[in-house]
């Protein structure tokens, strides 16, 4: 790849972002009659009218805009719009008797569903840090810190490590199958890490390193496969690998069958999820002041994985999953697996210096901006064929929301221009 190339998909992202996805958002999130975040928008970016305000929307919508101003987007106005999230994440959506965000409200503010999910947890810590390092408000890492404590408290596993992750409203852990108690998944314990690293960030706490270091050893030593080192979905408290199944409450597991259990239940990888589990732990290292390089063999063993089994040549974009040994189960077209491949091999490239995984994120660029992106609309698709034909065309809802299409381009412009910056590495 050339240097007028780079240069292209650097152009390319900044007008996307600044122009269509960033504008989609915040000219109609914003709830000014209730509060907190509008998140369920049509194929023409129309409001649903969905009577919910859920945990994972409210938290993912408030990291968003937080990041983007942090980034140096939006001339100040950004600043206001997080406020407005917080606010209403901190006075409608805590617990004040039990401690905690409730996982689900109506629009209006009052309260759905009161069961403590650890995946909303997580990312309540991900976006509050990430507000206060934006806007200097310090209301946002006092509750991220409250929410660790709790987290510490009631949802660590002192037998076999790791953390329970459904619980009741007063922490009582939930019952085993499809409520969830019984079981441990890659997916809490890498947004875990993500909310760790940005809270750790905030906070330079001895106590938020550690446990912050201990979740990445988890990460490796349990989570990831010991041969092929691809991301196992379910665990039973033990360790020892469960079927992937749905639970009650969903948390953006929307594609399984009826019977609730996945094909392949335990042999089967996602592609998005290995690429941001190795670019989270990479910048997880960089806060933690570590040197990815440690950890080389494992990156280039997961990046690898999803360079070539992941990306798919004929049609452009990156599958659903596949087997842990190599291959390829769903050739749908998700939209966020695009956006974390895209970001993970360039943090690849940066790695290794390989032009491999340059042409792997082009690969995914390009089939991203002809055919993912909603052209006249400006967010993503949520689910394509492998063809690049939209199967969904919802815009936005509870858990297809914008921290990943703005994420992915946040962080990609930053790689592209480290890149374009230092040249002789990997530019022809």
């Amino acid at each position: 790849m050339n240097a007028s190339e780079i240069r292209y998909l650097i152009e390319e992202a900044q007008e996307h972002l600044v122009n269509e996805l960033l504008p989609f958002w915040t000219t109609r999130m914003t709830d000014t009659e209730y509060g907190g975040f509008i998140t369920h928008f049509d194929k023409d970016g129309k409001d649903t009218g969905e009577d919910e305000k859920s945990l994972i929307a409210q938290t993912r919508c408030l990291y968003t805009i937080s990041s983007a101003h942090r980034a140096g987007y939006g001339e100040g106005k950004y600043a206001d719009m997080a406020k407005h999230g917080a606010d209403f994440l901190i006075d409608r959506m805590w617990d004040k008797e039990y401690g905690g965000f409730y996982w689900m409200m109506d629009r209006r503010g009052n309260l759905k569903k009161d069961h403590k999910i650890i995946y909303g947890q997580s990312f309540a810590i991900y976006s509050l840090s990430e507000y206060t390092l934006a806007t200097g408000d310090s209301r946002g890492v006092e509750y991220a810190a409250k929410v660790f404590d709790l987290i510490q408290k009631y949802c660590v596993d002192s037998m076999y490590g790791g953390y329970w992750e459904m619980f009741h409203r007063n922490w009582n852990l939930c019952g085993p199958g499809s409520q969830g108690g019984d079981r441990k998944t890659l997916d809490v314990h890498m947004h875990l890490m993500e909310a760790f690293t940005t809270l750790y960030e905030c906070t330079r706490k001895e106590v938020h390193r550690r446990k912050l270091l201990e979740i990445i050893n988890i990460l490796i030593k349990r989570i990831i496969h010991p041969l092929y080192k691809t991301g196992i979905p379910q665990f039973y408290e033990d360790w020892t690998v469960a079927p992937q199944i749905k639970f009650d409450i969903i948390w953006g597991w929307d594609r399984f069958s009826e019977e609730g259990q996945k094909g392949n239940a335990t042999d089967n990888t996602c592609f998005g999820h290995n690429a941001e589990l190795a670019w989270l732990m990479i910048h997880a290292l960089q806060i933690l002041n570590m040197d990815p390089h440690i950890y080389s063999d494992l990156f280039m063993t997961i990046f690898d994985h999803t360079e070539k089994n992941g990306i798919d040549r004929e049609y452009g974009g990156v599958f659903v999953e596949g087997p842990h040994s190599g291959g390829v189960y769903d050739m749908e077209k998700e939209f966020w697996q695009q956006a974390e491949v895209m970001t993970g091999m360039l943090d690849a490239a940066i790695l290794f210096g390989d032009n491999k995984y340059l042409d792997a994120y082009k690969n995914v660029h390009r089939f991203v901006f002809d055919k993912m992106i909603n052209k006249g609309v400006g967010e993503w698709y949520p689910l394509l064929s492998r063809q690049g034909r939209p199967v969904w065309t919802h815009m936005g809802h509870s858990w297809k929301i914008n921290y990943h299409t703005v994420r992915a381009m946040i962080q990609s412009i930053n790689r592209l221009q480290k890149i374009a910056d230092e040249p002789d590495t990997l530019i022809s």
